[in-house]
């Protein structure tokens, strides 16, 4: 059965909805109207990001442009950079000067109770050299590609985490956070040349011991994969040369004690160890920063001509230079012992000396390294904010190389080696360094939330560990 509609009720229905039209028009205008207006905040606050973006990559380029490669580095443009920075922030700072012509910068952030040990960030401001015909892009013009590479040297080692405790403290001080404990911010020179003059220095000083550092960090090494590395301990560098003299005589002549024979002979049973060392790492038993290396780093011998060498004279002297990396459970009295009696005897007419010798061993007399491991607040704390800020920590290691973390550690202080610097190939003292700037950004962030959590850790209610923490 057809169901009809009356026209008399048809009629009030279109009126009645003919009634709502305004109604529906007015929610429609409102909608458009609301998410124009979402939309205009979303993209002002995108525009805002790209353009604070901008300025910090901006501030990492001009520090990467001032050439502080050795033998010639410009710590003055450096040091004046660092101090504008400071004073943009709102940092404390002053320049100390060790040595002549190779200053310290010192920026400090104070804490709410300066009587808890402080926490110190160290960075170095010297780079290495670098070849400028081998790269793609000159080393300090701090190119940045279509992909946001920056091809710079200091892009890896370490200028680059320089500028991410100087980014993380301006965000954290444009959200007015307060640290607790007292932050310091150490830009040192001649890292790359061993830190004597730097922060050996700095560290042995009265100024050092008035800061009262309870924890330090400094540099680490990039990691090829997503997770960050940390290192709480070193290699000690002992930079050897072992010279050898013996009787000249004709190049044809067939005798002993020569002066190269008596060198050869010390390159072959250095060798020997060199390959047990090594083999330990092939096999899988040891990590590289586990065993200690030699390395051959240089040879000197024969009699100079115009042309080259005097070819038919064997020479009276001979000289070669090692740089070895003692692990830090190498039985040094051993050690020892295998240079005095194998690598360099008197009885082979050969002497010896260092260049630098360093003691794997802290002021206490015990291995100078940081617990690594969750027994460790400091390890905890680093942990937990790496996760915070989105990343991941891989287990704590031994550093292969040396930085100037060693000094610190050698006064019994802990610290740990950490770059937040992931995804990227290690390029640090090769050709082309670079760092993406997706990378340093993210690197930012992580560094807020473990300076959030290093300057705000309370210490311990009990005296002993309070001195500790």
């Amino acid at each position: 059965m057809e169901n009809k509609m009356s026209p008399r009720r048809s009629r009030r229905l279109f009126f009645f909805s003919w009634r709502f039209v305004p109604v529906l028009v007015a929610l429609a205008v409102l909608f458009i109207s609301t998410a124009a207006v979402l939309s205009y905040g979303t993209n002002k606050r995108g525009e805002e990001e790209e353009e604070e973006h901008a300025a910090v990559l901006r501030r990492f380029r001009n520090y990467l442009q001032i050439n502080t490669a050795h033998p010639s580095p410009d710590y003055k443009s450096a040091v004046e950079f660092l101090l504008s920075q400071a004073s943009e922030i709102g940092l404390d700072s002053r320049v100390l000067e060790f040595v002549e012509g190779k200053p310290l910068v010192l920026l400090t952030w104070k804490g709410e109770d300066p009587s808890i040990s402080s926490i110190l960030l160290n960075s170095h401001t010297d780079v290495v050299p670098a070849e400028r015909e081998k790269w793609l892009h000159d080393p300090f013009a701090a190119v940045q590609d279509a992909e946001g590479n920056i091809f710079a040297r200091g892009a890896q080692d370490m200028k680059c985490v320089s500028m991410q405790y100087l980014e993380a403290i301006r965000n954290l001080k444009s959200k007015s956070f307060q640290p607790l404990r007292t932050l310091h911010l150490s830009f040192v020179p001649d890292e790359e040349l061993g830190g004597i003059d730097g922060a050996g220095k700095f560290v042995s000083s009265p100024e050092f011991q008035k800061l009262n550092i309870g924890f330090s960090l400094d540099e680490g090494i990039i990691s090829l994969g997503d997770t960050y590395k940390v290192f709480n301990g070193e290699r000690s560098p002992w930079w050897l040369k072992i010279k050898a003299t013996g009787a000249p005589g004709h190049g044809s002549k067939l005798y002993d004690g020569s002066a190269l024979g008596n060198l050869l002979k010390s390159l072959e049973l250095i060798n020997k160890f060199r390959e047990e060392q090594f083999n330990l790492v092939k096999s899988g038993e040891k990590a590289e920063a586990e065993v200690t290396s030699i390395n051959c780093v240089y040879l000197k011998a024969g009699t100079p001509t115009p042309m080259g060498f005097v070819m038919n004279l064997q020479p009276s002297e001979a000289e070669a230079g090692f740089d070895i990396r003692v692990a830090p459970q190498e039985d040094v009295k051993e050690l020892q012992r295998i240079l005095d009696e194998e690598w360099a005897p008197a009885s082979r007419n050969l002497t010896y000396t260092f260049s630098l010798k360093e003691n794997p061993l802290d002021k206490d007399g015990q291995l100078a390294l940081t617990v690594g491991d969750d027994s460790n607040p400091w390890f905890v704390l680093l942990k937990e904010a790496v996760a915070k800020a989105g990343g991941k920590l891989d287990k704590a290691e031994i550093f292969p190389a040396v930085t100037d973390l060693r000094y610190v550690r050698h006064v019994g202080i802990p610290g740990f080696g950490f770059s937040p610097l992931a995804n990227t190939p290690l390029l640090a003292h090769g050709h082309n360094e670079f760092l993406n700037a997706g990378e340093f950004l993210k690197g930012i962030g992580v560094y807020e939330e473990i300076i959030k959590a290093y300057t705000s850790f309370p210490p311990p209610a009990d005296s002993e560990t309070r001195a500790e923490l």
